[in-house]
């Protein structure tokens, strides 16, 4: 989704690793697989939208090792060592998870498209961060739902919600998403490694819009900041804080929950806001911050977390 990477390997929201099938149509992917789900999602029974999807997303776990690897390696990143019985349930469950999203996503658009049911807890922290006036910057992570529950929750503050997307590795199937995406309502803005990217963003926090940024994934090329993250060591992007500077619109650490069929979660919490003339101590201690509430939310809910590459 957002172009942002803890190291650049980890390209793309969907599941990255090092795997057999190249990167052509026929990759894990590619067009060809991406065009059968959305066959699925689309055109085939809604039970079968409903329930194949975790089927789909533990057979991915099971033929594409690499990103089953980055996966528990993420999982004990999270939450410790664990059993053998618990790394398997628990990866499983990622794969079945982000399987679901996809699906219900890529119905948008077609008969099997469906409103999502969206939990809302500390509203008010959203509330309170748009009286500025001044739109708002949502610090978020590639967890369950942005796709699916984002245009509900822009209808419900009555705001343009921007998702900040990066390119797909392969444009023909990245065309799937963005259509699934348009047809549900929701607006993005596709960004990579050019500065003069933020522009658009500039734009739309100036006219008040929310634009949801997520901060899990850093590329190299990116200005990024050094933080504590689960104990160890790693960078989250600079951008956030910049915007946040530079406009006056607060932070929102926001972070979505896949509940059930159709049916999320998103914890807001209190937003922050950046003086024009913070220095360097405070920007650090903002990104810290971030880092923190997300280390908290992935600690909570670890298979929520769709970071397939490694890093």
């Amino acid at each position: 989704m957002a172009p942002y990477h803890l190291r650049r390997e980890a390209a793309g929201n969907a599941p990255e690793a090092q795997a057999p099938g190249g990167r052509g149509a026929f990759a894990y992917d590619g067009e060809f697989w991406r065009r059968l789900a959305h066959f699925g999602a689309a055109h085939m029974p809604e039970w079968w939208m409903r329930y194949s999807p975790p089927f789909f997303g533990v057979a991915a776990a099971a033929f594409v090792p690499g990103a089953r690897r980055a996966v528990l390696e993420n999982l004990r990143r999270i939450r410790g060592p664990a059993t053998r019985l618990r790394d398997v349930v628990q990866t499983g469950e990622t794969f079945a998870t982000y399987a679901c999203c996809l699906a219900e996503a890529l119905a948008y658009g077609s008969k099997n498209e469906g409103v999502p049911e969206l939990a809302l807890p500390g509203k008010h922290h959203m509330t309170d961060a748009l009286a500025d006036g001044r739109g708002a910057i949502i610090a978020t992570a590639h967890t369950a739902g942005w796709d699916v529950a984002g245009p509900v929750f822009g209808h419900d503050h009555q705001v343009d919600l921007v998702m900040v997307m990066e390119r797909d590795r392969q444009e023909t199937a990245g065309r799937l998403n963005d259509h699934a995406r348009t047809a549900g309502g929701l607006q993005f803005v596709h960004v990579g490694d050019d500065p003069l990217a933020s522009l658009p963003l500039l734009r739309h926090l100036r006219r008040g819009a929310v634009v949801a940024i997520q901060v899990d994934r850093a590329p190299r090329q990116m200005r990024a900041r050094e933080v504590s993250l689960f104990g160890a060591r790693a960078k989250i992007p600079e951008g956030p804080v910049r915007l946040a500077q530079v406009t006056g619109a607060p932070i929102v650490p926001m972070f979505c929950k896949r509940l059930g069929f159709r049916s999320y979660m998103m914890e807001v919490l209190p937003p922050v806001r950046v003086p024009r003339h913070a220095d360097e101590a405070a920007l650090d201690a903002t990104c810290q911050g971030i880092a923190d509430a997300m280390a908290d939310f992935l600690q909570r809910h670890p298979t929520q977390w769709f970071h397939f590459g490694r890093g």
